[in-house]
């Protein structure tokens, strides 16, 4: 069994998702895009088999650094990437709390 894990972004024209694979299952952590400038974190889904091994936790760095790397910012409507971004403070410079 392979634990090691990959994420990938698929981009459509108004928004996408990150997609993390591990040991034979996908988790995901959809956005929408609003401008140049914005994203909307809207949900995260994480499987049954992939629950407590961090998945969601690097799904959202993932998103956050692709953020810095981007120049935009993230609004994070999802309960899952709200309550992550509220105990990392770190990541204020990206996150935009409303």
């Amino acid at each position: 069994m392979n634990d090691e894990m990959t994420i990938r972004k698929e981009e459509t024209g108004t928004g996408g998702r990150y997609v993390a694979e591990m040991a034979g299952h996908a988790a995901e952590m959809t956005f929408s895009r609003v401008n140049a400038a914005l994203i909307i974190i809207d949900h995260t889904e994480v499987p049954d088999a992939l629950r407590g091994k961090g998945v969601g936790q690097a799904l959202a760095l993932h998103a956050v650094e692709d953020a810095r790397k981007g120049g935009w910012k993230i609004l994070p409507l999802c309960p899952f990437m709200r309550a992550q971004s509220l105990r990392h403070s770190d990541w204020g410079d990206v996150v935009q709390q409303r």
